[in-house]
């Protein structure tokens, strides 16, 4: 399995309910070094995971949706615990119908699964993985 990785970082404001979250229910910020990794069998005919390029103007263009962005205040997320990990899999999921409307090029339709990990900290993060 082939895969290639692409990065870029964002920053955030949200806050969470429930006890579990403990100071973190205040409103807090977080910056997310996001790295997405795109998987597939064979290389296309370019010898290409997927083009970097497209795959990291479209990775940035997701993340404009939420960057410097309450998430609080965003109807996307009205009522949502904005964790890390459900953070990883709205990534995962908005790249995913980019990649099946063909904004990736015509090599990406041979990828088979992508996995978008947000770094908190050099401590901790979360990665979500799906299948295209």
């Amino acid at each position: 399995m082939y895969s290639l990785t692409v990065r870029d970082h964002m920053m955030i404001a949200h806050s969470f309910r429930g006890e579990v979250f403990g100071p973190a229910q205040r409103l807090h910020g977080a910056t997310y070094v996001v790295d997405v990794s795109f998987f597939r069998p064979q290389l296309d005919a370019d010898n290409l995971v997927v083009d970097i390029g497209l795959a990291s103007e479209q990775l940035k263009d997701v993340l404009s949706a939420m960057n410097y962005r309450n998430l609080d205040d965003e109807p996307d997320f009205a009522g949502t615990n904005t964790s890390t990990e459900m953070l990883a899999a709205v990534v995962a999921d908005r790249l995913a119908d980019r990649i099946r409307t063909g904004a990736l090029g015509p090599g990406a339709s041979g990828l088979e699964r992508l996995a978008v990990t947000l770094r908190e900290s050099h401590v901790a993060w979360a990665t979500y993985e799906r299948n295209l």
